[in-house]
């Protein structure tokens, strides 16, 4: 099968006119296409890595689907509450231990998100408007152990927005209803609206840090990419660590060590560490500010499903 890049959203507010809108639970997990072949099962990340390996759990997947097919969704972790927990999801990314993964699927199961249907066996659905790609989708009944096929809403998306801050999730995702499925772009026409601000950014450098972290990362410095692939100074990120977290980013950052700055400003800091910027992150903050820094951010996890050059700032 052809593969399919993924569709993307935008950051923004909530629609004018949410009639024209289905409103779906922004997930706080990695984005995943699901390729069936017919026999196997591949699963592949939003920048392409092939991630089958890591979740097993999708595997099983092959014994519901009567047809060839492939499938757009979110690999989510939940808490013990229920609700998708990324720093949970953080402890699976990465792990390629074969043993390692069969552990950690008894700590910590992940479940496949699936909201949309872009081929069903010989037939390419992307032109279909949404509704009719989810009217397809919902009558495959794909809910299992290790999967489900959420509702969706329309005309309610201000109702669903509040519903998810109350239980504390990230957000909601606007799409629009007569509109097809674009591989690979960030139309407007999928919008995504947040309860806080979050964002992803690339770790370019670190400081040292002072107090108790002396000897150790004190904070990271992150940026994004403009047009013209420039990488921005965005602040540095002190907060958000555990103590292991702080021992893996420091055995990663090591030896990507070096000497020129890859910013285009020069950031504020003292005994600044540079390092090759490979390393994508996500972050939580209160606002930019004036000087295109983040105020009070917190360091989320790292995303190793996203390619550093693709992170730009997220306007809202």
């Amino acid at each position: 099968m052809d593969v399919i890049a993924p569709m993307l959203a935008k950051a923004s507010q909530l629609p004018k006119d949410d009639r024209l809108y289905a409103f779906e639970i922004k997930w706080d997990g990695i984005r995943a296409l699901v390729y069936f072949d017919g026999k196997h099962i591949k699963v592949l990340s939003r920048n392409g890595k092939d991630i089958t390996s890591q979740y097993p759990e999708v595997l099983h997947l092959a014994s519901c689907l009567p047809y060839p097919a492939v499938l757009d969704g979110e690999i989510v972790a939940f808490s013990k509450g229920g609700c998708p927990s990324f720093s949970q999801l953080q402890h699976r990314m990465g792990v390629v231990s074969e043993k390692k993964i069969q552990f950690m699927m008894q700590q910590i199961p992940v479940t496949l998100v699936i909201f949309d249907l872009l081929r069903l066996n010989q037939n390419l659905l992307t032109d279909l408007p949404y509704t009719k790609r989810r009217q397809q989708l919902e009558e495959m009944h794909l809910n299992g152990r290790y999967w489900q096929t959420p509702a969706y809403s329309t005309g309610c998306g201000a109702d669903l927005l509040a519903a998810s801050r109350n239980l504390g999730l990230e957000g909601i995702v606007a799409k629009k209803l007569d509109h097809p499925y674009e591989p690979g772009k960030r139309s407007g026409a999928w919008l995504k609206i947040k309860n806080q601000k979050r964002q992803e950014l690339v770790i370019a450098g670190w400081v040292p840090g002072q107090g108790a972290r002396s000897g150790k990362l004190g904070a990271l410095l992150v940026g994004y990419y403009d047009q013209h692939k420039k990488l921005h100074y965005a602040g540095a990120v002190g907060t958000g660590f555990t103590a292991t977290v702080l021992q893996k980013l420091a055995a990663m950052l090591l030896p990507l060590h070096q000497e020129e700055n890859p910013f285009v400003e020069q950031p504020p800091q003292k005994e600044i560490q540079f390092v090759r910027p490979q390393l994508v992150g996500e972050f939580e903050f209160t606002e930019w500010t004036p000087n295109h820094t983040l105020r009070h951010p917190s360091f989320k996890g790292l995303r190793s499903d996203k390619q550093p050059h693709d992170v730009i700032r997220e306007e809202v």
